[in-house]
């Protein structure tokens, strides 16, 4: 593949890239792009429909029918393109991972793009797009609905953006940045950090004289104006994110060290891809001919640096890496096509068989039977551990996408046991907004009532005008909440052996008698998370 595909243009001289208004005429576009693009879709496509919903997946097209300027652990994008997917492709899993599975191909088109206005030609624009496509944290980002699929797409543009200024375009494209990251800041709050290494990053390199101007403010100023609403609400709600962060580092997250943030980093990304990303970091830092990139390089230290120090998740600065894919492409392909063409061509037959091998971890294409025995052959059982109970016999991945029709099917069954008159007045109360989300999403088919949590955002769609005379309760927080009952039932036990421990041999309660009404002790229950 490598060397017989390459365009004639790779090895010719690069151009000079000491204009300040770059190249004179456009870099050609690899077709390459479009074939790792469409493969991204391919594979997304051929997995979208195998285990089940993710947990996160249930919450978010919960939320999309509750549309609102925010919520309690995200701000709103992910619910409008929840709500979209619903009334264009209706609530199937497929239709929901439909805008994810495209955010991944279009990530590979920008990669693709990205290096070539960093001077890449068309084998650093493959090679690029090549290691974005294997890498199994953008494979996993497109496999279900979630704000991680769109966030590498706002970095990489506004990143394209700030390429085309420092390589000397129009200063009125700081309001289009501007633009683009208002709209990441309502994908997910983390496009603050970005911003913040931007600045930082143009500061350290001594390029501030392209933030003087007042299309840098207008900019900034247009960011602000669009992420406002969430803003307000965050404000109007008592600032409910700053207590979901807090809570989730002190009872979710598996803390980390140095080394293994950096080496979780690296299995996320594909270790054999290491050497690009280290080749993109290097030629942005230290490049003396297109020393113009360098706020990319400091940008990257920076993030990295502040989410480790935030005690952030080792994912977290992993949207920038499409940035340093594209970096390295051009890097590695300048240096390569001068060197041995056997070093080449071995390279990226190692590259292409590693991302083979891994896809099964990002996408869901093998049966459950074949992955299991997969995952213990290749040793990658539990090799990273986001949250505290994600070990188990599956990745926390696929292990978050199992359980729920089973579980969903046994709190029908309690519920339809109950007489008709304790029916039309049965809460159903889930533990965390995972179960909910599937009781509201599954429960349809078997005739179940909407359900309620204190979790979250449920947690501010209250009782649903439920007394609280019968509850079926079941989930996280069950054994303290069914003590402020007088009557409990122990109705059935969920059984789920391949999903998360805290998701199998959960007992079913049906609970009567409410020492309180169930709008007076609602405050009790609520828990940010």
């Amino acid at each position: 593949m490598p060397v017989g595909l390459l365009e004639l243009e790779d090895l010719q001289p690069s151009p000079d890239s000491s204009t300040p208004l770059g190249e004179p005429t456009p870099l050609p576009f690899s077709w390459l792009v479009f074939v790792f693009a469409a493969a991204s879709l391919l594979l997304h496509f051929l997995g979208r429909e195998r285990y089940g919903f993710f947990r996160d997946e249930l919450y978010y097209i919960a939320c999309g029918s509750h549309l609102a300027f925010g919520y309690v652990d995200q701000p709103p994008l992910v619910a409008l393109v929840a709500r979209m997917s619903s009334i264009l492709f209706g609530p199937t899993i497929s239709g929901f991972r439909f805008f994810p599975a495209l955010a991944s191909a279009v990530l590979v088109l920008l990669t693709g793009r990205m290096t070539r206005e960093l001077g890449g030609r068309g084998f650093a624009q493959a090679l690029a797009c090549l290691a974005v496509l294997l890498a199994p944290i953008y494979l996993a980002f497109g496999s279900f609905l979630s704000m991680n699929a769109f966030e590498p797409l706002f970095w990489m543009t506004c990143a394209y953006i700030l390429a085309r200024i420092l390589k000397g375009g129009d200063r009125r494209l700081w309001v289009l940045f501007g633009a683009i990251a208002g709209f990441g800041l309502q994908n997910k709050h983390t496009m603050l950090v970005f911003g913040f290494g931007i600045v930082t990053g143009m500061i350290f390199a001594g390029c501030a004289t392209y933030m003087r101007t007042k299309w840098f403010w207008v900019g900034g100023a247009l960011a602000f104006v669009i992420f406002l609403p969430n803003l307000i609400w965050e404000a109007q709600h008592n600032w409910p994110q700053i207590e979901v962060v807090r809570n989730a580092q002190i009872l979710k997250n598996t803390p980390v060290g140095l080394l293994r943030f950096l080496g979780e980093q690296f299995l996320f990304l594909n270790p054999v891809a290491l050497p690009i990303a280290a080749a993109g970091v290097a030629w942005l830092l230290l490049s003396k001919a297109e020393k113009r990139f360098r706020p990319l390089g400091w940008a990257f230290l920076v993030i990295t640096a502040v989410v480790k120090l935030l005690n952030g998740k080792s994912y977290y600065p992993m949207p920038f890496y499409p940035i340093l894919l594209a970096a390295g492409g051009v890097a590695l392909g300048r240096l390569l096509l001068r060197s041995k063409k056997r070093l080449l061509a071995g390279y990226l037959v190692l590259l292409v068989v590693s991302g083979v091998l891994i896809v099964p971890f990002g996408v869901p294409v093998l049966p459950l039977n074949v992955l299991l025995r997969y995952e213990k052959l290749m040793a990658l059982e539990n090799a990273v551990l986001v949250e505290r109970d994600s070990a188990g016999e599956l990745d926390q991945l696929y292990a978050d996408m199992l359980g729920w029709d089973s579980m969903t099917a046994t709190v029908a069954g309690v519920y339809h046991n109950l007489s008709p008159s304790e029916q039309a007045q049965c809460a159903v109360l889930a533990g965390n907004y995972g179960e909910a989300g599937a009781i509201d999403l599954i429960g349809r088919k078997y005739g179940l009532p909407t359900a309620i949590s204190a979790h979250n955002n449920y947690y501010f769609w209250g009782t649903h005008g439920y007394r609280g005379d019968v509850v079926i309760l079941f989930g996280q927080n069950a054994e303290s909440t069914k003590t402020m009952f007088d009557e409990v039932q122990h109705a059935a036990t969920i059984t789920a052996p391949h999903a998360l421990a805290a998701e199998n041999q959960l007992p079913v309660y049906v609970c009567r008698r409410p020492k309180q009404p169930l709008t007076q002790i609602w405050p009790s229950l609520r828990y940010y998370e």
